[in-house]
């Protein structure tokens, strides 16, 4: 995972300049699972007039309340079950994947195949993560060059933080004060808190919970004691209430880390602020000694196809 995680500048950089002039459409569903999923709430929460769901949601119970006439599918591997069923639904539709050869790229009614170019990842998709991110906000016209320039030159700093982070989450669990972990992120980084905490989730075994401050105060605070909480800190309009809250829960007996996601503004913060999480659910894995990615089945876009929700 560490060899995929550092080659993300790497790969940023080239869907960067191949997306530059992609135009994406307004009112229309996003649909993914998982990762795929969360990149689309980076450009809902920041008023970005898209329709994002699930694909097992959409296909199961919204279909036949909205519009099927185009839409935009993302798959990391072009096999996600849930995306292919929706596959099916529209007239015409748009896939994002890595694979421009995948079973998602194939249908007749593919309007336009978006390559990621993040290559294979045989562990949690963080480069994909990343490359979805920064061609949706190519085309939507939003400039996410900035970000990846930050990409190109602190991923040293990313690490560094990732490191120290894991250390102070190693030291809560072999102190026998766990209770849970908690990944908080507001406005379009509520998508960097819900990527976060799957991918931390994956690779170390712990449950690993992401959300907005506002879910966290109301119940989930009650919790504070033995648990950790991620905060991701930016310049938008909730940061007043994130430094509040999590002074009162530090005094409650909660381990508080903060990430500073302040070295682009906030709208372009998804890109940059997941990276140093990426690092800390890997440094974190090899503090526990955890030998494999996937222990209970297989990675689910690459193994057998899962049944429908019933």
């Amino acid at each position: 995972m560490i060899k995929e995680i550092k080659e993300i500048p790497e790969k940023a950089l080239k869907v960067l300049k191949s997306t530059q002039k992609l135009v994406l459409p307004t009112g229309v569903p996003y649909l993914g699972m998982g990762s795929s999923y969360f990149t689309t709430l980076a450009l809902y929460y920041q008023g970005i007039d898209i329709k994002p769901e699930t694909a097992s949601t959409y296909y199961n119970y919204l279909r036949k309340n909205m519009s099927n006439e185009l839409g935009v599918l993302i798959s990391q591997s072009g096999k996600s079950s849930e995306v292919l069923w929706c596959a099916k639904l529209f007239h015409e539709y748009i896939a994002i994947t890595n694979f421009a050869k995948s079973e998602l790229a194939s249908f007749d009614s593919v309007k336009r195949i978006v390559e990621l170019k993040a290559g294979s990842e045989a562990f949690s998709s963080t480069k994909t993560y990343i490359n979805t991110l920064i061609a949706l906000y190519n085309g939507h016209k939003i400039d996410p060059s900035p970000a990846v320039d930050k990409l190109m030159t602190n991923m040293k700093d990313y690490e560094r933080w990732g490191k120290e982070a894991a250390e102070v989450l190693f030291k809560l669990i072999t102190d026998g004060r766990y209770k849970g972990f908690y990944v908080i992120g507001n406005g379009p980084n509520l998508a960097t808190a819900y990527k976060a905490a799957l991918t931390m989730t994956e690779m170390t075994k712990y449950p690993t919970h992401g959300m907005s401050v506002s879910s966290y105060d109301h119940g989930p605070k009650e919790s504070a004691k033995g648990s950790a909480i991620i905060v991701i800190k930016s310049d938008g309009p909730s940061y007043r209430r994130t430094s509040q809250l999590f002074k009162l829960v530090d005094k409650a007996g909660a381990e508080v880390v903060y990430l500073e996601a302040d070295d682009v503004p906030e709208y372009l913060s998804p890109i940059t602020s997941a990276v140093p999480l990426f690092f800390m659910s890997y440094y974190l894995a090899e503090n526990l000694h955890v030998k494999k990615a996937f222990e209970v089945g297989e990675k689910v876009t690459e193994g057998k196809k899962p049944k429908r929700d019933s």
